[in-house]
């Protein structure tokens, strides 16, 4: 990942966009007219993420560069079924539709509404992004208001599993990667990203309240490669395969392939 400056903060303790976002926005051009792009961004009181919306214009999406999940994400997802497990806003769902996926279910249980009213005092209703951007889009991704440790209500298997940026806020992590790996067909794959570890001596962190984000006091853990890797078994898979552990925003992340040999 090329060094970026550091995202210029607005009034309400936004970052602005930066290049980086608009790089990842890109991949899914949107297209809306200047009238519904306008209404989309007066309606939405937050975005998690950054949408291309067209003629320049961006949604103000916090979440920082996410470039480095873009090696790992199949560029041809045509035929296979994609789960997008915290998917927020849907970015990623979104995409995995529009890279062929046949079907796309993006579930979240909407309580990053606590975090972001704690954080920057905005409140949501929750769904509000998703449902703005699959109406521009026209959209069949199916979206589920549903907690991640209650997937088996779906009693359906998924080629490809996205987990993004939840298993740091989960306080069973073991737990959530064995309800997950229920979910992954016998051919398919999860992607995990979450956040990593300060200390490289460490194999797993325990956050305190507020000290990864000022006013979020729901990140508990940092991992690290090892330790992903055994939780990964004991949820029962055959391991981790580490793709990256990039530092973004001055934060520690990782990432990593979960397979199955049954």
């Amino acid at each position: 990942m090329s060094e970026l400056p550091p995202p210029v903060q607005i009034d309400d303790g936004i970052p602005a966009i930066t290049e980086a976002e608009r790089v990842v926005a890109d991949l899914l051009p949107i297209e809306a007219s200047e009238r519904a792009a306008g209404d989309v961004l007066e309606r939405v009181p937050l975005w998690f993420h950054t949408f291309a919306l067209g003629d320049g214009t961006y949604t103000p999406g916090v979440a920082r560069d996410h470039r480095y999940r873009l090696p790992f994400l199949p560029d041809d997802l045509t035929g296979r079924s994609v789960l997008d497990v915290g998917t927020f806003d849907g970015f990623y769902a979104f995409l995995a539709e529009a890279r062929g996926a046949s079907r796309v279910v993006a579930v979240d249980n909407e309580q990053y509404r606590d975090w972001v009213r704690a954080r920057w005092g905005v409140e949501l209703e929750g769904g509000q992004g998703f449902a703005a951007i699959a109406e521009l889009l026209g959209s069949e991704v199916e979206y589920a208001r549903l907690d991640a440790f209650d997937l088996a209500q779906l009693e359906e298997e998924f080629d490809l599993v996205l987990c993004f940026g939840i298993l740091h806020r989960v306080e069973n992590p073991l737990g959530l990667l064995r309800v997950l790996r229920d979910c992954v067909a016998p051919t398919g794959e999860l992607l995990v990203e979450t956040y990593g570890v300060t200390d490289p001596s460490q194999e797993m962190e325990v956050r305190a309240p507020g000290d990864v984000y000022s006013g979020d006091d729901f990140v508990y853990w940092g991992f690290g490669a090892e330790a992903l890797s055994r939780l990964a078994r004991h949820a029962g898979f055959d391991g981790a395969e580490l793709l990256t552990t990039p530092i973004v925003d001055g934060h520690p992340r990782i990432a990593a392939r979960l397979t199955t040999s049954d």
